[in-house]
């Protein structure tokens, strides 16, 4: 689907009530496409994590206009399911479609400021605090 209207349309026939009701919770799903404007921005929320994290932040149940109580994660369902061909994917389906690049496996050590930092997170360097009276 391209707009989150039309999948609060579709929750609507699903579901009942509204699209207001829907709005917020669709809303939620295409957020990333504030990050990346193409399909790729699917691999941020829609997944089985997405739908439990969408769970997290809007409550097990929504009540819809009709005041009937709808569960929060069969309206992620329906959103994932309709954007990605009927299934849902989990995060480790995305993660597998990136190709590794040199970049994403270069790691470098920490400087001696930042393993201070990390053993002591209380003090800053410099801190009069850490030195010897």
């Amino acid at each position: 689907m391209g707009h989150c209207y039309h999948h609060a349309l579709s929750s609507v026939r699903k579901f009942g009530g509204r699209p207001e009701d829907y709005v917020p919770l669709h809303n939620w799903f295409d957020e990333s496409k504030s990050h990346v404007a193409d399909f790729r921005h699917r691999a941020l929320r829609h997944h089985t994590e997405g739908i439990f994290m969408l769970e997290r932040i809007f409550g097990v149940t929504i009540t819809n206009s009709d005041g009937k109580e709808v569960p929060v994660r069969l309206i992620g369902e329906q959103h994932v399911m309709e954007d990605m061909g009927g299934r849902i994917p989990s995060f480790v389906d995305w993660a597998r479609a990136i190709t590794p690049q040199t970049w994403m496996m270069r790691a470098q050590r920490l400087d001696q400021s930042s393993v201070e930092i990390i053993a002591n997170p209380t003090s800053s360097p410099g801190d009069p605090a850490d030195q010897d009276q």
